[in-house]
């Protein structure tokens, strides 16, 4: 075990916290030592495996929009990533329309190459698709699609552990903080004792249970998200990530589908509640997709899986950056369900944070804990 204090201490080794070590092990203004804290080598139970692993640049916020452009640039570049490229499709109802118009205006206006359609147009694009209670939708030329998220943690960690990056098996048991209030080690779940310089908090759903130990109050649960894996007889062609007017959302995945709908119940889960809920495909998934693709009226669900949100009840965009009462307390995390994407973007903004004191690329400050305390929310209005 390590004696000396270290230079950065990364509590959570999935895709935001090795992204952050990927960056820092890279800067040459920084030459320190990291250690990453990783339960779970398996990443079996991660956010980063258990996601649908879909990038998009179709959000409500500017600044939403630039870490996932940065997040894609990263990934289009990283072979092991497996990107597909393709676009999310949003979908409106008549009542709807008006949001998803502000949202195409938003991002037309960062340079997101945006086309909003009339029912009409859909269905000429969309054969398969059922427009009659539809007013519009939304997609791009470039820029979206979907990868392997699991294969992403696997290459950041491997190519960290070659720069000498240290990936601990260990549990964060409690945060110590000095007189000052800055962190001043880490205590971890076998007793040991870290001293610590900096410290990372990317650690999904634990995010709120260690920031309480240091004072730190974050509106973060555990949200399930249930994802079911289905095949066709009837395949459709030229397949989008969908998202519905019903909060159905579907993909093609290998030779089937994947897809999942928010909970009408979305209520806080235990940490380790990894149970699939499966009434949800027969009640609200099945129904949603024939509706949408009668195509899929005889589909058959072969498979499922259930992962977590660290979802921010405050307004659903995560926490970014140092915290004022524990100033060597770097956030990354609260990111509602677009954390794995944006990983690349802000793991970079975290490393220029410790490196030089500010942000170089994307000024994520917008995004820092300061919003929260002054009760100024950034909403993000396109969650899925």
């Amino acid at each position: 075990m390590l004696t000396d204090p270290v230079d950065v201490v990364i509590a959570g080794g999935g895709a935001v916290g090795s992204a952050a070590a990927w960056f820092l092990s890279r800067e040459p203004a920084f030459h320190g030592n990291i250690v990453v804290i990783e339960p779970d080598p398996s990443y079996q139970f991660a956010a980063s495996a258990r996601s649908a692993s879909s990038i998009r640049r179709q959000f409500s916020t500017p600044l939403n929009i630039a870490l996932s452009e940065f997040g894609w640039q990263f990934l289009s570049a990283l072979p092991e990533a497996g990107l597909t490229e393709s676009t999310y499709l949003y979908l409106a109802s008549a009542a709807g329309l008006p949001a998803l118009e502000a949202g195409v205006a938003v991002q037309q206006h960062c340079g997101v190459p945006t086309r909003l359609h009339d029912a009409v147009t859909l269905a000429r694009r969309y054969p398969w698709l059922n427009t009659t209670d539809l007013a519009g939708g939304a997609d791009t030329d470039s820029g979206e699609g979907w990868f392997d998220g699991y294969s992403l943690v696997r290459a950041l960690r491997a190519a960290n552990e070659q720069r000498g990056v240290r990936y601990l098996r260990e549990r964060v048991a409690a945060v110590e903080t000095a007189a000052d209030g800055s962190a001043r080690a880490v205590h971890l779940g076998s007793g040991s004792r870290l001293a610590l310089r900096w410290l990372v908090l990317a650690a999904g759903t634990q995010s709120r249970a260690l920031a309480a130990g240091a004072g730190v109050e974050l509106p973060i649960f555990p949200r399930k998200r249930s994802v079911f894996v289905f095949e066709s007889p009837a395949p459709i062609e030229h397949c989008p990530l969908v998202i519905d007017t019903s909060g159905l959302w579907f993909r093609p995945e290998g030779r089937g589908y994947i897809g999942g709908t928010v909970p009408p119940h979305d209520v806080d889960v235990a940490p380790d509640d990894f149970e699939v809920d499966h009434d949800q495909f027969d009640a609200l998934v099945w129904p949603a997709l024939s509706h949408r693709v009668p195509r899929f009226e005889a589909l058959r669900c072969t498979g499922s899986w259930a992962g977590h949100y660290d979802y921010n009840v405050f307004d659903q965009n995560a926490f970014l950056g140092p915290c004022e009462s524990v100033p060597n307390l770097l956030l990354a995390c609260g990111f509602s369900g677009h954390g794995l994407q944006q990983a690349p973007a802000v793991g970079r903004a975290l490393a220029e944070h410790i490196a030089f004191g500010q942000y170089r690329s994307i000024d994520v400050t917008p995004l820092s804990y300061s919003r929260y305390l002054q009760g100024r929310p950034l909403r993000e209005r396109h969650i899925i």
